[in-house]
């Protein structure tokens, strides 16, 4: 049995693998760090339209951060997450809204946490300043709590001037090592550096007497984020255009947290099998460890509304010059979170319970994800819980609805008598293959599709040998999803990843 299927298909070890990263949220925990750990339980993290989420660690607790992804007259509140194991996410409704801020009253964007000295800071822009003679751009508000209430700390912007050209949104804070505070920010294809004073409320000067340090790097648009690792000062930053599919982070690295800071590489983009206009993101790492996720937002494939934009997050990793790898948005769920947020279903009845999603007996429920893949390899457990018919996995599908074969694609089902099917459908049944299953019926099967071009392989249990191999170009690319025909269904561990 290969790697994929040890992590997919054994939950002891996925289970395992989330206490490891419970016990490392607590720093100087000594634990064993996976080589390679991905993010299991499913995008959206969150429910709701959101974007620009700076991610901030308070203690063994995981805080988010993000816009409120409404029109610019509603976004005049901004709600807070947190999780102690980036897994189940509790939701803080309003922690700051203009009724706190004097001089805001709309467009409260990309709030920026920091803590110091038991008092906890959120850095935002309000009102979208477009000149100088505006009343707005980056304030700062204060609380006791992460959870807030946050009130107006200055009464007035702290930065609501434009200056090197930097429009005023799209702060980011952060400390070194040394205490010395740094606020990144910039929009309009600017970005400039400040220091923060003790007092988190006013700005310092360089040594050369400056204020404002323009550190614009090519391609520079905004969604400034700074962080440190091994000694390295890395800026990563959003460039294209944010309701566009250009929308993507890019990042540099400097020896100083003033720069220069060169670009290097493009890091996050749009993948057109999964998502669209991913940006504004922010970065973490695991206190204690060298695990580091991108926190960020997309739009889903099938919206078109600039608004409509959603937080995920995705491992990041490290080349061994420091360089960072082009992050691969993973298409992942085993429902450790208790909610199927990013799956739309069709019919039946679908709910997640005990770590799996479970769909009552129906003549052709289904559920999908928002993905279009062509070449893949897709991964799932399928357990029939009752009936006769069978249950399995949707693939290269277009044109759902609810009925029982009221789509265009492909279905694989296993059955409690122990076969398993391979079919083409539009809004009909075409039979292309069928094989006995050698497990007795009744416990999970794991499935597998394999498909490349024209050529589909279906894999159950025995991961070497596929139980129907056929041939078949009549569709080639859309949603993945899971299914059931007269049965109930639990699905568990679903992965879809690009063939190769």
């Amino acid at each position: 049995m290969d790697a994929r299927v040890l992590r997919l298909h054994a939950k002891a070890v996925a289970a395992l693998l989330v206490g490891c990263l419970v016990a490392m949220f607590s720093p100087g925990a000594a634990v064993a760090v996976p080589a390679r750990q991905v993010v299991g339980a499913g995008n959206p993290f969150v429910d709701g339209w959101y974007a620009d989420p700076d991610t901030v660690v308070y203690d063994d607790t995981y805080w988010v951060y993000p816009t409120t992804s409404k029109t610019y007259a509603e976004q005049t509140y901004l709600d807070a997450f947190s999780s102690t194991d980036m897994v189940n996410w509790t939701k803080h409704e309003k922690v700051l809204t203009t009724a706190d801020i004097s001089w805001a009253e709309y467009a409260v964007w990309a709030p920026a946490p920091v803590e110091r000295d038991g008092k906890y800071y959120l850095f935002f822009a309000a009102n979208d300043i477009q000149d100088n003679d505006s009343l707005g751009g980056i304030g700062v508000a204060v609380a006791d709590k992460p959870e807030g209430p946050y009130a107006d700390a200055l009464g007035h912007p702290l930065i609501g001037q434009f200056h090197n050209g930097a429009q005023p949104i799209d702060q980011d804070v952060f400390i070194d090592d040394d205490g010395q505070a740094y606020m990144y920010y910039g929009g309009w294809g600017h970005a400039n550096v400040v220091k923060l004073n003790d007092d988190m409320t006013s700005l310092g000067t360089f040594p050369d007497g400056s204020t404002y340090k323009e550190i614009t790097p090519a391609d520079y648009v905004e969604g400034s984020q700074m962080f440190k690792r091994d000694g390295k000062y890395y800026l990563m930053w959003s460039e294209g255009g944010w309701t566009g599919p250009n929308y993507s982070v890019s990042y540099a690295m400097s020896d100083s947290p003033t720069g220069p800071f060169a670009k290097i590489e493009k890091v996050l983009a749009q993948d057109p099998a999964v998502a669209k206009g991913s940006g504004h993101n922010s970065v973490v790492n695991v206190p204690g460890t060298d695990i580091w996720y991108i926190v960020y937002h997309r739009r889903p494939l099938s919206e078109t509304a600039g608004n409509n934009r959603q937080l995920a997050y995705d491992r990041m990793y490290f080349n061994a010059d420091g360089t960072i790898e082009p992050v691969t948005m993973e298409v992942e769920d085993n429902f450790a979170d208790g909610n199927a947020l990013g799956w739309k279903t069709y019919g039946g009845s679908w709910s997640v319970d005990g770590g799996r999603y479970r769909a009552a007996a129906s003549p052709g429920g289904k559920a999908l994800l928002d993905t279009n893949f062509a070449d893949f390899t897709y991964d799932a457990d399928v357990k029939v819980t009752s009936g006769r018919g069978d249950a399995g996995l949707i693939f290269r599908a277009t044109r759902p609805a609810v009925g029982v074969d009221s789509y265009t694609g492909y279905y694989a089902g296993v059955s409690p008598a122990g076969t398993v099917v391979l079919g083409r459908v539009n809004d009909s049944w075409t039979q292309l293959g069928s094989a006995k299953i050698s497990r007795p019926a009744g416990p999970s099967h794991h499935v597998r599709i394999s498909a490349v071009g024209s050529e589909i392989k279906v894999y159950v249990d025995d991961m070497a040998r596929p139980k129907i191999s056929v041939t078949d170009a009549t569709y080639g690319s859309g949603a993945n999803g899971v299914r059931v025909f007269n049965t109930a269904a639990d699905f568990d561990n679903v992965s879809v990843d690009k063939a190769g």
